[in-house]
């Protein structure tokens, strides 16, 4: 009995020892050896950080009006490794949802997964009568649209509200603003008691962006671009607006636009604004650029009479100039009012080189600095490259590509007398207490003496009154305009069935001046002509943009 009693009170003993070894070696290695690590664990379990991001500040046209702002969408998601009713929301996600069921099955053991991001009303009435305990619905800011012909120059934001393109990509860092971080500490076993609230990282609310555009005018331009392209079948058309003073950009709109609400059926080439990233070889209207040249250099005079030879069809120096309208011996502001290219050829040789030089003074070849991406240069040929023929396709627009914005600047110079102007689409704000105000406006640069401008615009007048820009002629206005055809380059041919047409001008009463170009692509229509396609749509536009703006 004693021996038995003493045997089992060692192994007692002994296996306390043991146990309490097992303890002191296990405190050993959680409060030396392991110390580092469940000091990080103990941290997180009552310690983390939580990051809110600032509403997207809007974008407003001119008059302070939104034209892109937040609303808040549905977002449905699931807990796939929480399912409760996992038959009942596989039954109901093939018949709304199919594309989600692999999706679902890859994601078997995730805590969280997408249904459908900004759900539509059907989707969210569908998922609220299902009674799925399985599906839930979850707020998230999105982006609003009021005024969708906009969206070319607005641009859109993705599904994490991130700009993708237009001035949403541009400015997306200022529009986004920067999160702030805090750092939290809570209870660790009910996880809801919270202890304190530290700011780790100070946000920043984003900035809005305040546009040239003015939202209504961009409405009625669009208008009036859609009923022409639709009359003529075009595919293609645009419309800019601009104010000559201050290089504004009042309307910027294109054919085709795209709904920037359903945005995932646009088609990426539609959201280029193709009024600043395409460039053409736009034809008569850059005549008055080569008349302008001459009469700056003074190598020829506004009534100097030009030989046109009385033929559709000539030869100079060689070679073979084709225009529409024979014309005998007429003045020279007739070769333009008439688009003779023979008349302008002759007038071009005087000038030689020098035709290239105004062609850079007045912006073609260069980006005009708008914040638009993708803006193209353009080209003007050099004479380093010049054939025999260069000199005279350059005189009526052929191995010169320019955009529509180049040639609308073109035109503010004329409208501003001569100076110069840089387009503009953001309305910089003005910082009180600064010399900001005079760094806006800076000292004028004069391109053209007053003399040239005058005699161009009596051109441009005569143009309009008298020659292939009739149809552009609004009563009561002082309408100056230049219309340009142009074949299109394909596959290194010139394709006589398919031509884009052009309208540029000045609309001027008193003190009030605008310049508009009018564009359309490939009408698909016999016998059209830039003076019966672009002028009539440059007379539309100029007159609903007289009446919006009151100038009566």
């Amino acid at each position: 009995m004693t021996n038995g009693y003493k045997i089992r009170t060692t192994f007692v003993f002994l296996l306390f020892c043991a146990l309490y070894s097992i303890i002191i070696f296990n405190l050993y290695l959680v409060q030396i050896t392991q110390s580092t690590f469940f000091a990080r664990l103990g941290h997180k379990q009552y310690n983390f950080a939580i990051t809110t991001h600032p509403p997207r500040a809007p974008i407003y046209d001119r008059s302070g009006k939104k034209i892109a702002l937040n609303r808040d969408v549905l977002t449905a998601f699931i807990m796939p490794n929480k399912l409760e009713q996992p038959k009942k929301l596989i039954a109901f996600l093939s018949q709304h949802f199919p594309h989600t069921i692999q999706k679902l099955e890859q994601h078997r053991k995730k805590s969280f997964m997408y249904i459908q991001r900004r759900l539509n009303a059907q989707q969210i009435a569908a998922i609220k009568n299902s009674n799925v305990p399985d599906i839930h619905l979850l707020q998230e800011p999105n982006r609003m649209y009021p005024i969708p012909s906009a969206a070319c120059i607005t641009g859109i934001t993705d599904i994490d509200n991130n700009g993708v393109c237009g001035i949403e990509l541009i400015c997306n860092t200022q529009l986004a603003g920067t999160p702030t971080t805090h750092q939290l500490q809570k209870d660790a076993r009910s996880g809801h008691f919270y202890f304190t609230k530290e700011t780790r990282v100070s946000g920043k609310a984003g900035t809005p962006v305040t546009l040239t555009i003015d939202g209504n005018l961009q409405f009625l331009a669009q208008e009036e671009l859609n009923k022409t392209v639709k009359i003529f079948n075009a595919p293609e058309g645009a419309v800019i607006i601009i104010n000559p003073a201050n290089g504004h950009i009042h309307a910027m709109v294109q054919y085709p636009d795209f709904d920037p609400e359903n945005r995932n059926i646009i088609a990426a080439v539609h959201t280029k604004n193709k009024i600043s990233t395409e460039a053409y070889e736009l034809g008569s209207v850059m005549k008055i650029c080569t008349a302008l040249a001459a009469l700056e250099e003074g190598v020829i005079t506004l009534n100097e009479e030009i030989d046109c030879h009385n033929k559709k069809t000539s030869y100079i120096d060689g070679r073979k100039i084709n225009t529409v309208i024979a014309q005998d011996i007429v003045p020279f502001w007739d070769v333009i009012a008439r688009s003779n290219n023979i008349g302008i050829a002759q007038v071009a040789k005087r000038l030689d080189h020098l035709l290239y030089n105004h062609y850079k003074r007045l912006g073609f070849g260069e980006k005009t600095g708008i914040p638009i991406a993708g803006e193209q240069a353009g080209f003007v040929n050099p004479p380093h490259n010049w054939s025999k023929q260069s000199i005279f396709s350059l005189s009526y627009g052929y191995e010169i590509r320019a955009t529509l914005l180049q040639l609308a600047r073109a035109f503010c110079i004329i409208a501003n007398d001569g100076y110069a102007v840089e387009p503009k689409l953001i309305i910089e704000p003005l910082v009180k207490g600064s010399l900001q105000t005079l760094i806006d406006m800076p000292e004028k640069k004069r391109l053209y003496s007053q003399k040239a401008i005058e005699d161009i615009k009596i051109i441009l007048h005569k143009t309009t009154q008298e020659g292939s820009g009739r149809k552009a002629h609004i009563k009561g206005y002082n309408i100056m305009t230049k219309t340009g055809s142009a074949n299109l380059l394909i596959d290194g041919i010139y394709d006589h069935n398919k031509s884009i047409f052009t309208c540029a001008g000045i609309v001027e009463k008193g003190d009030y001046k605008r310049v508009i170009v009018t564009f359309i692509k490939e009408p698909q229509c016999k016998q059209v002509y830039a003076s019966t396609v672009a002028a009539p749509l440059f007379e539309q536009v100029a007159q609903k943009m007289l009446i919006h703006d009151k100038i009566l």
